[in-house]
């Protein structure tokens, strides 16, 4: 092994490793291909040990590799911690993007308001939101996002979590729909009814079921799932355009359901409730900057605008009672 090597090429080490492909890590270096081919050379000399070998079209790490990847992360991220020292009354002169991957209701509802706190606390940071996704799981552990938020039920077990709120899903009706005038004497339409109706649905994680199916399947009925989408927000734009009805959060219902001209009503059938958890990695527990994001996104949820009990009768997204 060579008696010296410098931090660059531990950080084209962790890209090599995160994307497996030299062309894939010479994009995310800013390299060219014949680059990166040089510098996986000099990683091979400098470690004494191939790092990745070819396994048909694709390259696959050696256990030395695989041995590395986790320490040289750790030992990046210290390193990057290093450009920044702060302490919490330093943050006004913080220059940071926090990343947050969470589901597009939470940017369009909280994002507006999370900027201007952001503005306030730290005008020189920004705030960069992610659409959830149910493929790289690894993100928050090589440092891809700082904040994972949503209702996983499963999770990597490096990280650290919090559920942040309690989410009660609510049906949402076009102004108008059928389903508003079946329902006018009883206030909310019956499970027989609720289930009969076409239904927008939200794509769930691999192994996991909608809350709402299982609830109509204890009561031996089932819903015609007529569209999929991958967010409770376009689920709301697709309601508002058609006679499809969605099941979202309460907060998501309440945020968009005026602006969009929708109809919230009380489910006639026991959901289960689902928590909402913010997740992030062991790393940034200490980081003042990153218990602020924390701590911020906290008061945005608990805000009483969006706390309501849940809907006892067909409102509109005002709260006012639909005749």
């Amino acid at each position: 092994m060579a008696n010296t090597y410098d931090l660059n090429l531990l950080i084209a080490l962790d890209a090599l490793l995160s994307t497996g492909s030299v062309t894939q890590a010479a994009g995310r270096m800013h390299l060219s291909t014949p680059a990166m081919s040089h510098t996986l050379a000099r990683i091979r000399e400098a470690f004494g040990d191939p790092i990745l070998v070819r396994a048909g079209r694709s390259l696959v790490p050696t256990p030395r590799a695989l041995a590395l990847a986790e320490p040289v992360r750790a030992l990046l991220a210290q390193a990057r911690a290093l450009q920044d020292p702060v302490d919490a009354g330093g943050l006004a002169g913080l220059r940071r993007r926090f990343v947050v991957r969470a589901p597009e209701g939470i940017a369009v509802v909280f994002g507006a308001s999370l900027s201007r706190a952001l503005e306030a606390e730290m005008p020189l940071a920004s705030l960069q939101f992610l659409p959830e996704t149910h493929a790289d799981p690894g993100a928050l552990r090589e440092g891809r996002i700082d904040l994972d938020v949503g209702s996983f039920r499963s999770m990597d077990p490096e990280t650290e979590s919090l559920v942040i709120s309690e989410q009660t899903l609510v049906g949402v009706v076009r102004a108008g729909h059928p389903l508003l005038k079946s329902a006018r004497k009883s206030q909310r339409p019956s499970a027989a009814q609720f289930a009969a109706a076409r239904h927008v649905g939200i794509t769930q994680r691999p192994g996991e079921s909608s809350p709402v199916d299982a609830a109509l399947e204890a009561l031996g009925l089932q819903r015609q799932l007529a569209l999929l989408v991958p967010s409770s927000f376009s689920a709301l734009i697709a309601a508002s355009r058609t006679d499809l009805v969605a099941c979202v959060p309460t907060r998501t219902a309440h945020g968009m359901a005026a602006s969009l001209g929708l109809v919230v009503f009380a489910l006639p059938i026991e959901v289960q409730v689902q928590p909402m958890r913010m997740a992030w990695h062991p790393r940034h527990q200490a980081d003042p900057a990153h218990q602020w994001l924390r701590d911020c996104i906290q008061r945005q949820l608990d805000d009483p605008q969006w706390i309501r009990p849940s809907v006892a009768s067909l409102t509109d997204g005002a709260g006012r009672g639909v005749t």
